[in-house]
């Protein structure tokens, strides 16, 4: 079964006769929450995805289906007119493809899934020097539902991957015969495995340079300590897209660890700008459980103040409805001000009422959600404003 989330009515009939003639069932959903909620309750064998939804962020959409352990493991292939590919492969999506589409795009799309979903048993490609720590990795990722081929230079790599369809890379950046960042060069220079998702998994010590370079061409970067072991276990179980429930007890576990510590969201700092303290501690009790810093203020005045006072804050939870200065006036001050006009601001209203997020938008909001906000949507809604 295929789920097509896309609220274009008369692409999305084309992608479901396609669909359908590729041998798929298919439905379809023209909002986000009914694709999240047809995803959790019909378990498809794959997804298509618009970024540009009318209800929710695409990208939102893609995250919380990403974080949930029933529906991590579904491949899902973005379709957007949004030119963001490395993103969405980061973010765990299978492929990316950007509209407009000719049918042959399409039936490449559809091949695409077809070949991922007739493959069973995954395939995993370990690129490391050191044999202890290459055997470790065959240990820690398994070989049931996952085949690992591990090799030790750079030469060895490029053959294995020119042999075969690999669904992952795991790259050590030091290697006897060349760099990682040369293998990753000449590996994406190769037709049919540029696209290859590869996690870096190395303990050198990283320069800028080095970061933003292995952040075009890598899909996840580990470096090697203590926590290290579930982090690897979680990159390449969201690029094999595995089934974490099918996973022994004691890999779930370690699952669960990284997605209670998630590196993305420990030490940010939050601030929550609403005029009901039971609000406040229901958000700040969410936040703090992922180790945010989470400053507030019962009202617009005072979130300007610590604003001004406190560096380093990362986004803002802004209530609309609050008395003398209400949520749209504290956003259009937070804007003019040179140093805040791109910090992400999600507004919350209680009153989901037509126009609203267009009224948000317009006074300075980045995005906009309805009260009351399930931890999941909210901790999502917060990872996708902070990866931006």
């Amino acid at each position: 079964m295929l789920l097509i989330i896309e609220d274009d009515v008369k692409f999305a009939r084309i992608l479901l006769s396609m669909a359908r003639d590729k041998g798929f069932k298919g439905v379809v959903a023209l909002e986000a929450e009914t694709g999240l909620a047809l995803a959790r309750k019909l378990k498809p064998d794959a997804i298509t995805l618009d970024i540009r939804l009318p209800d929710m962020d695409g990208w939102a959409v893609l995250d919380r289906l990403k974080h949930n352990a029933e529906t991590s493991h579904i491949p899902v292939h973005i379709l957007s007119v949004l030119d963001d590919q490395q993103r969405g492969l980061n973010m765990g999506a299978l492929a990316y493809l950007t509209k407009p589409v000719s049918k042959e795009s399409l039936d490449g799309a559809f091949s695409k899934i077809k070949g991922f979903l007739d493959r069973k048993v995954k395939r995993l490609l370990v690129v490391e020097d050191n044999e202890v720590q290459r055997s470790f990795v065959v240990s820690l990722i398994g070989n049931g539902d996952v085949q690992t081929t591990a090799v030790g230079t750079g030469a060895e790599a490029l053959a294995a991957l020119r042999a075969e369809p690999f669904d992952c890379v795991v790259l050590d950046l030091k290697l006897p015969d060349m760099t990682g960042f040369e293998l990753l060069a000449r590996s994406r220079q190769e037709p049919g495995i540029h696209d290859l998702p590869v996690v870096v998994y190395t303990g050198k010590s990283l320069t800028l340079e080095e970061q933003a370079e292995l952040a075009k061409w890598t899909e996840a970067v580990v470096l090697k300590d203590a926590q290290s072991p579930e982090r690897l276990l979680a990159e390449t179980s969201l690029f094999l897209h595995r089934v974490e429930t099918n996973l022994p007890e004691s890999k779930q576990k370690m699952l669960r660890q990284v997605h209670d510590t998630d590196p993305l969201l420990a030490n940010k700092k939050v601030l929550i700008v609403d005029d009901d303290l039971r609000n406040i501690f229901a958000l700040t009790a969410v936040l703090e459980r992922s180790h945010m810093q989470v400053p507030y203020a019962e009202n617009g005045k005072d979130a300007l103040k610590i604003l001004q006072t406190t560096p380093g804050i990362d986004l803002v939870l802004m209530d609309i409805m609050m008395p003398e200065m209400d949520g749209y006036e504290t956003m259009r001050r937070i804007r003019v001000m040179e140093q805040f006009k791109s910090l992400p601001i999600i507004a919350l209203t209680a009153k989901a009422m037509k126009g609203d997020r267009e009224k948000c938008i317009e006074a300075g909001a980045s995005d906009y959600v309805a009260k009351p906000v399930g931890p999941e949507q909210l901790l999502s809604l917060v990872r996708v404003w902070l990866y931006r």
